[in-house]
């Protein structure tokens, strides 16, 4: 059994994207059904941006924001600060816009 997962073998992603939507060379597109006759996981790949064409993007991703006190939390956490509770406890309780729901 092969494992199902892409493979240094396998076209990248936005090169599946353009395949399902015919914007590749007749060469390319001969090479990427070639592929997928043999990788389970590109052909699903390539079946997922059928299904969903518009919510597919080949553009890389903006790194996204994360808020300071949410960075500083994490931070604490990973961390092992717990073990000064008090600076994790004036974290949760000093900064402005955290929400902490009590359990």
């Amino acid at each position: 059994m092969t494992a199902f997962c892409k493979n240094e073998n396998c076209p990248p992603s936005a090169e599946l994207f353009q395949f399902q939507t015919g914007e590749l060379s007749r060469a390319t597109s001969n090479r990427i059904k070639d592929h997928l006759e043999t990788c389970d996981f590109c052909e699903a790949e390539v079946g997922l941006y059928a299904c969903f064409p518009n919510d597919i993007t080949t553009e890389e991703p903006a790194a996204a924001q994360i808020p300071a006190p949410l960075y500083e939390l994490a931070e604490a956490l990973l961390k092992n600060r717990q073990a000064d509770a008090r600076s994790l406890d004036s974290l949760l309780t000093e900064k402005e816009g955290l929400v902490f729901d009590a359990v």
